[in-house]
């Protein structure tokens, strides 16, 4: 799945593309995706001027005088540039053709992203409840304390959680526990702050260095640009289950939380 930093290396892929350019249409090839794309959306898009490319969590939005185009990529989609008279691919769902030339195409195999629209002056009702951004000066260590105070869920469940802080998807929130030194399963407010306030510098330096390199490669993630990311090869946990850990070669641990793919190292992760 792509997280914040596959998401923002796409919105830094398409901007210098789309934005200053006019609509001429979109095409929707396929309008079921995880949510029916609105029947008014070309409508609403037709000759409007794309005046940013904005990123909140992981969602996209295309600004314009009207509103927004509100974009997901769910678990497989992509966004990339291509020339408006190339023949789509069968997971080619929807083009938003410009009057220059090129389209802003979506790819899902899965069909669990989305394109939906936000009135201008409106807030849809998916970024309503969204935490701050984990690179903000919002999201710091008092923020994080108040939202681990009493709770006894684990810690990794708690910084996924889009209404604590957006963006900390499953990937980084096994790196950023490991750097940390903190186990996974231990609970939210049993955590001291010295070490929250560490978690959250591991964080913000984690998904910085991700957005730095262009985001972590997966099987079905290629950037905005068209180049993949390349933060993979720095991962010290996720993804090796079994292997011995970079700091101290106990064999990594490798359990299933909250239905994600969860791993630590038992013996640097407290």
């Amino acid at each position: 799945m792509p997280e914040l930093p596959e998401v923002e290396t796409t919105r830094r892929g398409i901007e210098p593309h789309i934005v200053g350019q006019q609509v001429d249409q979109l095409i929707v090839r396929q309008p079921k995706l995880r949510w029916p794309v609105p029947e008014q959306l070309s409508d609403y898009l037709k000759g409007k001027v794309i005046e940013s490319v904005q990123r909140r969590g992981k969602y996209l939005l295309l600004n314009t005088d009207q509103g927004a185009a509100m974009y997901h990529l769910g678990m497989s989609g992509s966004l990339y540039m291509v020339s408006a008279d190339q023949p789509p691919a069968y997971h080619d769902h929807v083009d938003l053709v410009l009057k220059n030339g090129m389209a802003l195409r979506l790819t899902d195999p899965r069909r669990f992203g989305s394109l939906l629209w936000q009135a201008r002056g409106e807030q849809h009702e998916l970024l309503v409840k969204l935490g701050p951004e984990p690179l903000s000066d919002a999201f710091d260590a008092d923020h994080l304390q108040a939202a681990c105070a009493g709770r006894k869920v684990a810690i990794k469940q708690l910084v996924m959680n889009s209404a604590v802080v957006v963006g900390v998807g499953n990937i980084y929130a096994n790196e950023a526990l490991f750097a940390a030194g903190i186990h996974p399963k231990r609970a939210a407010g049993r955590i001291s702050r010295q070490r929250i306030e560490q978690l959250v510098v591991e964080i913000k330096r984690i998904l910085a260095a991700a957005i730095e390199q262009g985001g972590t490669t997966l099987k079905d993630f290629i950037g905005g640009d068209g180049k993949p990311g390349y933060f993979k090869q720095e991962l010290s946990v996720y993804g090796r289950g079994g292997e011995a850990c970079v700091r101290c070669d106990t064999p990594l641990t490798e359990i299933r939380l909250g239905q994600r793919s969860t791993v630590f190292c038992p013996n640097c992760q407290r």
